[in-house]
């Protein structure tokens, strides 16, 4: 058998641009063709993107989807293209469309395979779409069996899957009818601990059926969706042998003969520390918001002088550059000259503009307006929360102005416990620290300053001062919530972890504390479905892969243990 070369490579693609997302396959096919490949894979969907959800039940979309897969594989040459899209079902019964790996090679349809695995958790729910496959048997492609997978069918060892344990295995019965490489498709999406996770199941998977694996992955993000891409090759003995980067376009090429991969060029790195994975992240979730929306790249945001708008500062300047980043001082007759001052350091630091609007004369000007409803009513959080729509109303007049887009700055603490006003501090386009806890947030604008700039970029007052939305005089978060650190143990292990109020009371921590946790918790839920898309970092984020009802009775601590 000859010795074959492939190439993983790893694309960006955006949902329903085909002809965008043609050319990025062509051009790596043009590409793989002058560096003598004989097979290049493509991440899973290529050309319609992922998730395209529901345009999946246009037929417009679906007819040029179709089109352009089968221009692609006219297009093909002496590069054999193994790529993602979508494939009609010809049978009557079932669903429209099947999730294809489609084999090309001399113009012409060499082979398809259907995803076998459907997820429907989480983010997921492809069995809205797709038709699983029946069946699924080795391609036969100069003179070698191809093990072909897509994303969800390699996912079936019991330690790696925490939602669903599958009765079908696809891999086993690949490498059952003779299968000599196995070769994976993904849109794997990014969460925190997803690298070690994903390399931990291809190596076992490998030395489970000795043989070796192929791994193609998406890369980007679509919307709150980040995808991380990590392609690379293992061999059978589970060994990593090449790896093409994490968040960028890119790919791995290694040599395969007689079930052997060997690194055509040793691409392996090591995984980052959380921090930087973290960073890179959002810095994809932030551009790529733009660059697949066609939305020039300008953002506006708040600037209060606290540690979550100056991390989105900090992420806005380094994902679109600061030319193109507006903060706006809006202090109130409660803010601190300090946290004004702070936040013109940051700015300064940056390199990006600031206006100063003060909200004493339009609050003032609220509370007159109110004063005849409002007689004899004490002031309370309804004052508060009328400064915090002030400033949203200012963002979003900005915003309407000049075109630039707002970056909602709450973080996930705050979102889970309804520690946020609708149409004020909620406000946005895109809620770039809505998957990262209050400590989380700490962690990354500390290494930021330590590992990133090497100096306090974000000033140190910043990091060092007590959290406080300064709505009321003196006022701190921890006046109305439990200390960070012990809030956000208590919110990991009831979203993240989906432990019981009871469970989480066994582990130490009092009682009165967790139910009432718990009870912020499910009382925000209407907040959280009026809020912006949040880049998602975790395997269990608010958004689109959680669904709790708004109405509802259910209440976990009204149980008796």
């Amino acid at each position: 058998m000859k010795e074959l070369r492939i190439r993983c490579h790893q694309l960006n693609t955006i949902v329903g641009q085909f002809r965008k997302n043609a050319d990025k396959i062509l051009h790596s096919l043009e590409q793989a063709e002058r560096d003598g490949i004989d097979l290049l894979v493509l991440p899973e969907l290529t050309v319609c993107g992922y998730p395209p959800l529901d345009l999946l039940e246009h037929n417009t979309f679906i007819d040029e989807c179709l089109n352009v897969t089968h221009e692609i594989i006219q297009a093909s040459g002496s590069t054999a293209l193994l790529f993602g899209s979508i494939w009609k079902n010809p049978s009557q019964h079932g669903r429209a469309l099947f999730n294809a790996a489609i084999l090309a090679e001399h113009g012409k349809l060499q082979a398809v395979r259907f995803k076998t695995l459907l997820p429907t958790y989480d983010i997921f729910d492809e069995l809205r779409y797709f038709e699983p496959a029946s069946e699924n048997t080795p391609v036969l492609w100069r003179e070698t069996l191809l093990g072909v997978t897509i994303c969800e069918d390699i996912w079936t060892l019991d330690t790696q899957n925490t939602y669903v344990n599958y009765a079908i295995d696809p891999v086993h019965t690949l490498v059952d009818q003779g299968a000599q490489l196995l070769i994976n498709l993904s849109a794997s999406p990014y969460t925190r601990n997803k690298a070690e996770i994903r390399r931990e199941l291809l190596s076992k998977q490998a030395r489970k059926h000795q043989v070796p694996i192929a791994y193609c992955n998406l890369c980007g993000a679509n919307t709150e969706v980040i995808f991380d891409g990590d392609s690379m090759f293992v061999n059978p003995s589970g060994e990593l042998i090449g790896q093409a980067p994490l968040f960028d376009e890119g790919w791995v090429d290694a040599h395969y003969d007689q079930q052997t991969l060997t690194p055509l060029k040793q691409t392996i790195n090591g995984i980052p520390r959380t921090e930087e994975r973290t960073f890179r992240a959002l810095m994809s979730g932030i551009r790529d918001y733009f660059t697949k929306s066609g939305i020039p790249p300008k953002v506006v945001l708040g600037l209060s002088g606290g540690i979550d708008s100056a991390l989105v500062a900090v992420l806005a300047a380094e994902a679109i550059g600061p030319d193109h980043v507006v903060g706006l001082l809006m202090p109130s007759p409660y803010s601190s000259q300090g946290s004004i001052d702070d936040s013109l350091t940051l700015a300064n630091n940056l390199g990006i503009r600031t206006h100063t609007l003060a909200i004493h004369d339009i609050f003032g000007s609220f509370q007159q307006t109110l004063e005849p409803v409002f007689a004899g009513s004490p002031s309370d959080v309804t004052e508060e929360n009328l400064q915090s729509r002030i400033r949203g109303t200012l963002l979003m007049a900005y915003s309407n102005k000049f075109g630039h887009l707002l970056l909602n700055t709450g973080n996930k603490s705050e979102l889970a416990v309804g520690y946020c006003t609708l149409y004020g501090d909620m406000n946005g386009a895109l809620s770039v620290l809505a998957d990262l806890f209050k400590t989380e947030v700490y962690l990354l604008s500390q290494w930021l300053n330590s590992h990133y700039y090497m100096r306090d970029v974000i000033p140190t007052r910043i990091l060092e001062k007590a959290p406080s939305a300064e709505l009321s005089p003196g006022q701190k978060d921890s006046d109305s919530l439990p200390e960070y650190d012990v809030l956000d143990a208590i919110l990991i292990k009831l979203i993240e972890q989906q432990h019981s109020v009871h469970e989480i009371v066994q582990l130490e921590y009092e009682a009165q504390l967790v139910h009432k946790v718990y009870s912020l918790l499910m009382k925000s839920e209407f907040k959280r479905k009026q809020a912006p898309p949040g880049l998602r970092l975790s395997a269990k984020a608010f958004g689109m892969g959680r669904r709790i009802p708004l109405v509802h009775g259910w209440n976990e601590t009204d149980i008796n243990h």
